[in-house]
């Protein structure tokens, strides 16, 4: 039963899918759908735009600009500093798993380990997807080097 609702909650979520990617890596499909821009600016500062335009694959949880406006006020400013350049990349880090993991791939995950080293939690239930907290609003945006889930929320590594 879990499984038929976690396949309809996969269905659902792609059905409703622009098709953004038309061929292009992944930075270039986030870049072109115009939603997230903050993260191409993260992206930039932290000097991770040359290895998400590498051959991959990897599977993005890409929040969009208005996931990052619900950050406390000033925090994308403080991260794009200089400074914080490797907190930044901890960050953008944690929302990228290596492998192309497909919307019905997440059926059978509990959790996935991100390029930053660290798990997140994956969790299907009705017609839902959570990545850790962050809903998954868009799924299966494929681009030629991985895959591009949208969420609405930044999610943040567990410190240590």
């Amino acid at each position: 039963m879990k499984l038929r609702h976690a396949l309809a909650a996969v269905i659902s979520i792609t059905a409703a899918l622009p098709a953004w990617a038309n061929g292009k890596d992944i930075v270039d499909t986030a870049v072109g759908a115009g939603e997230f821009t903050t993260l191409a600016a993260a992206l930039e500062a932290a000097d991770l735009v040359s290895t998400l335009k590498g051959e991959g694959p990897f599977t993005v949880f890409a929040p969009t600009d208005a996931a990052f406006a619900k950050l406390p006020a000033g925090t994308v400013e403080t991260l794009l500093k200089p400074e914080k350049k490797q907190r930044l990349v901890d960050i953008l880090t944690y929302h990228v798993v290596p492998g192309k993991v497909m919307a019905a791939d997440v059926v059978g995950l509990d959790e996935a380990k991100t390029v930053n080293g660290k798990m997140i939690d994956v969790e299907v239930e009705g017609d839902a997807v959570k990545v850790n907290q962050a809903n998954v609003t868009a799924t299966d945006v494929t681009a030629s080097n991985g895959v591009i889930h949208v969420i609405d929320q930044v999610i943040l590594p567990p410190e240590g």
